[in-house]
């Protein structure tokens, strides 16, 4: 009797530990990439109608969602400063992979379409300090 107690409770034990692990991977994504996956604007960015000038517009937004407290500042936490065009320039390959392809930076939250079209023009460009 208590063989088969002990039985029963292994084997809900084995089922719960699985589905709660499924549960768990099925739903720890930290953002959604469906539009990388099932893009719904497939037309490239036209660079020639986007102001992408490193000091008037790069700059500011790096300065505002990057080189912030806890991340990329003086202290850089994340590993790498981001405060002047050199040390941007030098992260440009970087930067184009996190926040351009990926998605996956700024931590609190993606840039917008418009941020992105901003950097990667910017970067098309060669980069340059303007």
């Amino acid at each position: 009797m208590k063989l088969q107690l002990l039985k029963k409770i292994k084997s809900f034990y084995i089922v719960f530990s699985a589905v709660s692990f499924c549960i768990l991977t099925l739903t720890n994504c930290k953002y959604n990439k469906a539009d990388i996956l099932y893009p719904t604007n497939t037309n490239p960015v036209g660079c020639a109608s986007i102001s992408a000038t490193f000091n008037a517009n790069v700059s500011p937004i790096i300065i505002t969602k990057c080189a912030i407290a806890g991340c990329h500042n003086s202290i850089a936490a994340g590993g790498v400063i981001l405060q002047n065009y050199a040390q941007i320039f030098d992260a440009k390959d970087r930067i184009n992979e996190r926040a351009i392809i990926e998605k996956t930076m700024p931590i609190s939250s993606p840039l917008s379409a418009s941020e992105i079209n901003i950097i990667k023009c910017w970067l098309e460009s060669g980069a340059p300090n303007n």
